[in-house]
């Protein structure tokens, strides 16, 4: 589970709107950075000791289990990247 940051959240700009959606964008790029160096550490350990090559990675197509999976993911994902807008929906409908 998520922890939530302690204390209000700071502001950028005047508009509220455009400090939410920093906050979004800054959560996914975030994200998007810790990705890309695991899944880059993962090809290149893979490559190296010969497991699997870049062409094969390229050319995978999941399963329905792994794709099940993968959506179980997204959603998760996606509900921590809008968190800021659920929080404010929360707020707002008591």
């Amino acid at each position: 589970m998520a922890k939530k940051a302690k204390g209000k959240r700071p502001i950028y700009f005047d508009d509220p709107q455009t400090d939410k959606l920093l906050t979004i964008i800054l959560a996914l790029a975030g994200e998007v950075s810790v990705l890309h160096e695991r899944l880059d550490t993962l090809e290149r350990l893979a490559e190296a000791k010969g497991l699997v090559n870049l062409e094969e990675i390229e050319t995978y197509e999941p399963d329905e289990r792994v794709a099940q999976e993968r959506e179980q993911w997204r959603q998760a994902y996606l509900e921590r990247v809008l968190r800021v807008v659920r929080e404010e929906l929360e707020t707002l409908n008591g």
